[in-house]
């Protein structure tokens, strides 16, 4: 029976918001007048988890495999990104236990497409939405974030390998 590990990580992203572009949170576009700016399709939450779940398996991060200087990822699907991040992360044999998540941003309010952003992320890395959560904050007016010029998320994650046999 292989030993039982596991690992914890931790993944963040910050976009400057722009007139011009979707507000996209997990492949999910949200209603607002802006969205973030990014080389990719700007989706903020889910660099921060493609971020946590290289990081815990000790693979890589965003910017080193999907380094925004290569006109390959310019205005790339962030799903996408996650879809391949995540199977690289399955093939070195870990599997997702769960995936804890914070945007913070003063607007659009999360909460009506928490449901939807769960779902979302839940689909791309084949696990049931229960064990993917999504928490919206706000910065009270303090800083970029709470004066509505950028969105920040934070995503921790848990990952397992061996001990199934």
């Amino acid at each position: 029976m292989d030993p039982r590990i596991i690992r914890v990580g931790l993944g963040s992203d910050t976009h400057r918001l722009v007139s011009g572009r979707p507000f996209l949170l997990g492949g999910v576009a949200l209603p607002s007048d802006r969205g973030e700016w990014g080389h990719s399709d700007g989706d903020v939450l889910t660099h921060a988890v493609i971020d946590a779940l290289l990081g815990a398996a000790g693979l890589s991060d965003i910017g080193a495999l999907f380094p925004p200087s290569e006109a390959a990822w310019k205005d790339a699907d962030s799903l996408a990104l996650l879809k391949s991040a995540f199977g690289l992360v399955q093939e070195a044999g870990w599997r997702l236990i769960n995936l804890d998540c914070v945007v913070t941003c003063e607007r659009p309010k999360i909460l009506p497409y928490r449901d939807r952003i769960r779902l979302s992320l839940a689909q791309v890395l084949g696990v049931s939405s229960a064990a993917v959560f999504v928490k919206g904050k706000t910065c009270e007016g303090l800083g970029a974030v709470g004066t509505g010029q950028a969105v920040e998320a934070l995503a921790v994650c848990l990952l397992e390998k061996g001990g199934l046999g």
